[in-house]
């Protein structure tokens, strides 16, 4: 799955859909929704929500995932949401212990402030100076971790 989602990136998927495109076979034995689906729905999600540089598109395709194959659906079932928000809290803390931070302009080191909302061209110079790849593959490598603990991944 690892290095699966940073081909995704490479091939030019953002963030987001690189790591939910990692784990879409299990999206789709769990939900139904196909990847074609999946990259549409999570393709806000790049550039830290639309290049506004806020939570890592990685780290919410990581939390994407969480929801497909753990979400709640019962506003009332506040066990639920408790154990989903304890999961989503475990991740963002083990990706920041491994990166430093979950918000997307510290790691690319910019100042606070919006950005221009086009994307950047993907080049050898954007991917030279760029860690999404590298993030991309933490995210993914700490999910598969997370769901070889829950037992969604023990045979693979």
């Amino acid at each position: 799955m690892r290095n699966t989602a940073e081909e995704y990136f490479l091939q030019g998927y953002n963030c987001a859909q690189s790591v939910v495109l990692a784990f879409s076979r299990l999206i789709k034995e769990k939900t139904g929704i196909d990847e074609s689906q999946l990259v549409r729905m999570v393709s806000p999600f790049g550039g830290g929500m639309g290049r506004l540089r806020e939570v890592c598109g990685a780290v919410s395709g990581m939390f994407f995932v969480l929801g497909a194959l753990e979400g709640y659906d019962n506003p009332k079932d506040n066990t639920g949401k408790t154990g989903l928000y304890e999961d989503v809290q475990l991740l963002a803390e083990r990706f920041e212990k491994e990166n430093g931070s979950i918000i997307c302009r510290n790691l690319l080191g910019l100042k606070e402030g919006r950005e221009n909302p086009v994307p950047e061209e993907r080049s050898e110079e954007y991917y030279r100076r760029r860690p999404c790849a590298e993030m991309v593959r933490s995210a993914a490598e700490i999910l598969d971790d997370f769901l070889h603990e829950r037992n969604y991944l023990n045979n693979e």
